[in-house]
Parts: C-alpha cells; sequence; structure tokens
C-alpha cells in the first residue's frame, strides 16, 4: 500500500504514528486558530491596549507627584539654607545689611510672586494642551491635576523662590 505522504518524505510507519501526526496537526491548527481569534478580537486588544494606558498614566501620576515632592523639600531644604546664611550675614554686619537684605527679600518675594504667575499660566495652557490632545486615559488624569493643582503649584513655587534665593545670595557675594 502507498500513501502519498510517503512520497513527500513524511509518511507514517504505521496508523498508530498516523494517528500521532493528526493529533499534532490538530493542536498546532488549534494553536493557529486561537492566535488568529487574537488578532481579530479588536475589542479585546483595544481594551488591553485601554488597560495598560490606564496603568502607564497611573505609574506616571505616581511618578509625577513623587518628583514634585522631592523637588519640593530639596527646594524648601535650599531656601532654609539659603535664609539661614543671609541671617548670619545680616547680624554680623549690622543694622545697613539687614536693611538692604529686607529690601532684597521684598524683591524676591515680589519676583517669586511673578515666577509663580508665570509657572501657573504656563502650566495651565500645558495642561489644556494635554487635555486635548492626549489619549483619553492621559486625559483622565491631568484633568485630576487640574482639579488640584495645589500640591504641584506650591513645588513649582518652592523650587522658583528657593532659586530667585540662591541667585540674590550669589549677586550679593559677588559685590564685595
Amino acid at each position: 500500500m502507498t500513501d502519498m505522504a510517503g512520497d513527500a518524505g513524511t509518511g507514517a510507519k504505521g496508523p498508530d504514528e498516523l494517528r500521532r501526526q493528526i493529533q499534532r496537526t490538530r493542536k498546532e491548527l488549534g494553536i493557529t486558530v486561537e492566535e488568529l481569534a487574537g488578532k481579530a478580537d479588536v475589542k479585546g486588544r483595544a481594551r488591553a491596549r485601554a488597560a495598560d494606558l490606564r496603568d502607564r498614566a497611573g505609574a506616571m501620576t505616581v511618578q509625577l507627584r513623587s518628583s514634585a515632592a522631592q523637588a519640593g523639600h530639596h527646594a524648601q531644604d535650599k531656601a532654609t539654607r539659603a535664609r539661614h546664611l543671609v541671617q548670619d550675614r545680616a547680624s554680623r554686619a549690622g543694622h545697613t545689611v539687614q536693611g538692604r537684605a529686607s529690601r532684597a527679600g521684598h524683591s524676591v518675594q515680589g519676583r517669586a510672586g511673578w515666577a509663580g504667575h508665570t509657572v501657573q499660566e504656563r502650566a495651565t495652557r500645558a495642561g489644556h494642551a494635554v487635555e486635548y490632545h492626549a489619549p483619553r486615559p492621559v486625559r483622565t488624569v491631568v484633568q485630576a491635576g487640574l482639579r488640584h493643582p495645589r500640591p504641584v503649584l506650591l513645588a513649582g513655587a518652592a523650587a522658583v523662590g528657593a532659586m530667585l534665593v540662591v541667585q540674590a545670595v550669589r549677586r550679593r557675594g559677588g559685590r564685595r
């Protein structure tokens, strides 16, 4: 008895081997059909992509909050060190230096307020841009940040304030 599979070089040597080949082929076809079904499941893939985007947005939110908190603490530490340095120099130099430091403090405070408003305006514009052009899961996170902007604004204002104080201290040190 000649079988057609034998002509191709893959023929079975008996009925048991033929059954095994048929079972193997069925398994391979089943796997292929499952893969094709998975690729054809657009709704399921969209759900998986949306879940992935939600996870990424959540992770990004956590990372941004952590970075903002770190920046706030860092800026607060720098501002505290700079303030102590200015206080020590002012007490040694006397009343004149104390008056100048007071005027510089008001100037820094005004600049910090202006910078805070500028940062807030830019952040709002950037938030709106992201809100209208980002995927829906990202927009949801951005909208939550817009509803509760205080922590983000406080961290930004602290960073700007610290930067201005350090800059003022450096300028004052260079004039002597």
